[in-house]
């Protein structure tokens, strides 16, 4: 895989974290929450200096948790991006988005709850009101600060203030990084002691095949309109290791699942126009990730109602 690990991460850490015999370990969860475009994927993938998420400027992008690890030698974080919470779920698969938020108040060492300067905050009320409850520390971050004005920014942490009295406020930009060292900072010395839950070299708990369905699902998002992107679902049939005249290749094979004739033919474009340029930039940004040559084969099926289908959900992976 072709991880870069991000380098004012790694200062941060060697800066906060001088190497001591009386530092004892630290780990644990830490977990993204808000409501749907944010920027919390952003956030992840600023604090972990990885692309781990889908980053794109629709709404709800995020749709299973993601798992991103920072290690050190004296600490581990296990950072959680979850989807944006839905206060009123149209079908089952909205309804399992939620769940996986839910399950993230259970496992939380620390909750970021993610705001911005302008999304109304009476629309996340229900989820403010759990935040307020939750005993673990929660910091409350204001993030795409870098588009408003300073007032606007003032005025949304007074009405922070109000909402989670004595909560920390930290105003960031997780697209261009700033705050984002500040914010790792103080995650790092919030952290309990104890173990670390995962190999130190480990990166995620997903496999590559995920990560390669999330970069498909990201560039229909990119090049598909209105209600296409979120009609479909990804399925990684073959994912094999082999070998061409010009060296050793990558060969996927991936299905895209929509919910009618008229949605796949949109999806594959007069004479399989859009689904061959899908196919040419997906498999540019999957070779960068995977860092090896990769043959991509993509076909479009129906699955009629597949978002409240409860078989066809746990097959794309909906469950905790």
């Amino acid at each position: 895989m072709h991880f870069t690990s991000g380098p004012e991460i790694k200062y941060l850490l060697l800066k906060s974290f001088p190497l001591a015999e009386e530092i004892k370990h630290k780990s644990g969860f830490v977990n993204i929450l808000g409501k749907p475009n944010m920027g919390k994927s952003t956030l992840l993938n600023a604090l972990v200096g990885e692309k781990m998420s889908i980053i794109t400027s629709k709404p709800q992008t995020t749709r299973h948790r993601i798992i991103g690890i920072v290690n050190s030698e004296e600490f581990q974080i296990v950072f959680s991006d979850t989807p944006g919470f839905i206060d009123e779920p149209a079908y089952r698969m909205q309804q399992m988005m939620n769940a996986f938020i839910s399950s993230s108040f259970d496992d939380a060492d620390i909750i970021l709850f993610v705001t911005d300067p302008k999304e109304p905050l009476d629309d996340q009320h229900n989820l403010i009101r759990r935040i307020a409850t939750h005993t673990s520390p929660v910091f409350s971050i204001i993030n795409k600060v870098d588009l408003v004005r300073e007032e606007e920014v003032e005025a949304r942490i007074q009405e922070l203030t109000t909402l989670l009295p004595g909560h920390t406020i930290y105003t960031v930009s997780a697209l261009k990084g700033t705050g984002v060292e500040t914010l790792m900072a103080d995650i790092i010395s919030s952290l309990p002691e104890g173990p670390a839950f995962y190999p130190k070299d480990q990166l995620t708990d997903r496999p590559e095949r995920f990560f390669v369905s999330e970069i498909i699902r990201g560039k229909i998002m990119e090049l598909y309109h209105e209600e296409i992107p979120y009609s479909c679902e990804i399925n990684i049939d073959q994912f094999a290791e082999g070998e061409s005249r010009t060296g050793p290749i990558t060969r996927i094979s991936a299905t895209i699942f929509t919910l009618d004739e008229r949605k796949k033919t949109i999806l594959l474009g007069r004479g399989g126009s859009a689904i061959k340029n899908l196919g040419i930039e997906a498999r540019k940004e999957i070779e960068y990730f995977l860092d090896k040559r990769v043959f991509l084969e993509l076909t479009v099926k129906i699955k009629d109602n597949w978002r409240n289908d409860e078989s066809a959900l746990k097959n794309f992976g909906y469950q905790n």
